[in-house]
């Protein structure tokens, strides 16, 4: 009897790494994230137990603005635009990210709708930390766990000191503007 099964490659199940060089590249790129940069070598190789590998085709939506936010997506391969929608036709890119770029974080603390979409822009290769993974690993693990919180609040506070200087700069641009249209 013929077998006509047609294997599908599905990256719902490539949760493993496929080689100890790969495991290691991994490791390296969580360290250089804030966010997993204090961990040791015991903490982050348990922290490896947790992570899913996904693979997306050029154009493949990673999440869409407005779906749960679920985990963190670290760039393994690839490129990864993000895009909000401004109004019913408008997109506007927000950020594009490469190997070794992190986005997503802020899923990770409280699982909010997603202020924007993730579309791949190549084929990409992701790691991925769900939320409710890491909750439980903070749980398991609270040390380990507080010196993650700290990294997140860390990038938090970080990309909030860039907000305010770039909406201060905003502000004053357009008094200047305003001053040379209309006068003082």
């Amino acid at each position: 009897m013929e077998n006509n099964n047609k294997v599908v490659h599905s990256s719902f199940w490539s949760n493993f790494f496929k080689s100890p060089t790969e495991k290691v590249d991994l490791q390296k790129s969580l360290l250089s994230i804030p966010i997993f940069s204090r961990l040791r070598r015991r903490e982050l190789t348990m922290l490896m137990n947790i992570i899913h590998n996904r693979n997306y085709v050029s154009g493949e939506y990673i999440f869409y603005q407005g779906d749960p936010g679920l985990g963190l997506y670290l760039i393994r391969d690839g490129e990864v635009i993000i895009q909000r929608k401004k109004e019913e036709e408008e997109i506007i890119s927000l950020a594009s990210f490469t190997k070794g770029d992190f986005f997503g974080e802020l899923a990770l603390i409280d699982g909010e709708k997603r202020s924007a979409s993730a579309i791949s822009n190549s084929d990409t290769r992701l790691a991925v930390i769900f939320k409710p993974d890491l909750d439980e690993f903070i749980e398991n693990y609270p040390k380990s766990g507080i010196k993650i919180l700290r990294g997140i609040s860390e990038i938090i506070a970080t990309r909030l000191r860039k907000l305010n200087e770039d909406n201060f700069n905003l502000q004053n641009k357009l008094e200047v503007k305003m001053e040379a249209t209309y006068g003082t």
